[in-house]
């Protein structure tokens, strides 16, 4: 199954969603990559999604890891958002889901809005209830940045949850909300429609460890098949 890999932003750079989803190609999935923004013109992005049964959107609102101005524009938007109502699948996994100033349009159709995260510490991710997604998945723990996110659709159906513990004043930042924070326990995974098509949303994934983690392989594999209405399973 072909996939439309867009990632790469000064904080979460590309190679890690390229190498963290490089397992998955053995599955039956070929990723095809987009890093710079600047290769949507305005004529070819929608054209360019109509190929591809899913998206996964690893990107924050940036054009590259280079250039940090924005390029989630109201065509870009309502692209995305014609594409899902459409039948396309979008699953958006963690900086894929941090809005931009001027991206309500697209936060409404991810289902959600990041209110930030403390410092990088063991989160721990386990279903909450059984769903094609999170079929197979047992809990895990990596070290990553622990998303908490507001949710923003109603219908959103949340199917993961995440842990941390307590962090004390060994933060090296002194502002909130990464000094001093309390143990947090948050939406870590949840899925909506819209018109024709799905939505998945997984707030992990800061960290190749993250990636390469074996449940959360079969859980981003799981997403990409329910997103894109497909069969393939790992054997």
């Amino acid at each position: 199954m072909k996939v439309l890999l867009i990632c790469d932003d000064y904080h979460h750079p590309a190679q890690i969603p390229i190498d963290g989803t490089a397992p998955l190609e053995k599955c039956g999935f070929q990723f095809d990559i987009i890093t710079n923004a600047n290769d949507f013109s305005s004529h070819t992005f929608k054209s360019l999604l109509e190929k591809y049964p899913v998206v996964l959107l690893c990107k924050l609102d940036e054009i590259s890891s280079a250039d940090r101005q924005s390029w989630k524009n109201e065509r870009i938007q309502k692209t995305f958002i014609d594409y899902v109502e459409n039948g396309g699948g979008l699953t958006a996994v963690h900086s894929g889901i941090v809005q931009g100033k001027n991206t309500d349009a697209l936060d409404r159709l991810i289902g959600c809005r990041f209110a930030g995260h403390p410092n990088e510490c063991p989160v721990t991710v386990h279903a909450i209830k059984p769903h094609p997604v999170t079929e197979g998945v047992n809990p895990f723990c990596e070290v990553d940045e622990h998303y908490r996110v507001e949710i923003i659709s109603p219908d959103a159906d949340i199917l993961l949850a995440s842990y941390s513990a307590a962090q004390g004043e060994e933060s090296k930042y002194k502002e909130e909300p990464y000094y001093n924070c309390p143990a947090a326990i948050c939406p870590a995974g949840f899925v909506r429609t819209q018109g024709k098509g799905r939505i998945c949303v997984l707030t992990p994934g800061h960290k190749l460890e993250v990636w390469h983690n074996v449940n959360f392989q079969r859980l981003l594999m799981n997403a990409l098949n329910w997103c894109a209405y497909s069969e393939y399973r790992i054997s």
